[in-house]
């Protein structure tokens, strides 16, 4: 899978979790069917974006952007279906072309440690799948323990 296909697999699916939530959130203030519909839809949600920053931090290193960038591709997913034309702008200025970086390259950051890392990382499929599980999965059951924004109803 090309960094291009990963990075707008999980845009979509950061839109589509988001279409779920407001669906959820009309459910359950619009016809009253209770707390489970957002419940259900806010993990999945919380899930997806959390692995689309994800995303958007190792898209962003293998693809050199610059940090602000980066910062900004992961604020996208605040806003509901802004990954949507965020990626198609991406695309139309080439920050998705090319291939995961899996060898050293001419380029004068190859020796830093987070280029170092990255292709340690892309080289080993199967250890960068569960390093990303295990980021995204970290950080969702952190954010479930310390609770929401205002504490616990």
């Amino acid at each position: 899978m090309s960094p291009r296909t990963f990075y707008r697999t999980i845009a979509t699916a950061e839109a589509v979790t988001w279409t779920l939530l407001i669906a959820a959130m009309i459910l359950k203030y619009g016809v009253k069917v209770g707390d489970w519909p957002v419940s259900i839809a806010g993990f999945a949600h919380g899930l997806v974006f959390i692995a689309y920053v994800v995303t958007a931090i190792l898209v962003g290193l293998n693809q050199r952007w610059p940090k602000g960038l980066i910062v900004v591709a992961a604020a996208t997913s605040v806003i509901p279906y802004l990954t949507i034309p965020f990626t198609k702008w991406l695309e139309n200025k080439g920050r998705l072309d090319g291939a995961w970086r899996t060898t050293v390259s001419d380029h004068p950051g190859d020796g830093k440690w987070a280029d170092v890392a990255l292709r340690a990382m892309i080289g080993r499929p199967v250890l960068l799948g569960v390093t990303f599980v295990v980021v995204v999965g970290g950080v969702m059951a952190t954010m479930l323990f310390v609770g929401p924004p205002g504490g616990r109803a």
